[in-house]
C-alpha cells in the first residue's frame, strides 16, 4: 500500500542514514519499527481496574475518603501522632 508520511527533516535524514547502514530501504526500516511498536503494545499487559486488599475485610476507616488526598494526609498524620 502506498501512503504519504510527513517526517521531521532531521528524523528523515537519520532514518535514511540508518537504512543505508543496515543495507535496507527506508520503507523496510519504517515497517520494522511500526511492527515492533505494535508487537510491544500487543504484548504489554492492559491496565485494568485495581482491586485493593483490605485487612480484616472491613474496608476503609470511618472518615477516610481516598478521593481527598489532603484530607487523607491529615488523617494519616493525626493517626501517627496518636500512637
Amino acid at each position: 500500500m502506498r501512503t504519504t508520511v510527513r517526517l521531521d527533516p532531521l528524523l528523515f535524514a537519520e532514518a535514511k542514514k540508518l537504512a543505508m547502514e543496515q543495507g535496507t530501504t527506508l520503507t523496510s526500516l519504517i515497517e520494522g519499527v511500526v511492527r515492533e511498536v505494535l508487537a510491544r503494545r500487543r504484548d504489554s499487559p492492559r491496565v485494568g481496574e485495581a482491586h485493593l486488599t483490605t485487612l480484616g475485610g472491613k474496608g476503609l476507616y470511618p472518615g477516610v475518603n481516598l478521593d481527598d488526598s489532603a484530607g487523607l494526609l491529615d488523617w494519616m498524620e493525626q493517626r501517627n501522632t496518636v500512637r
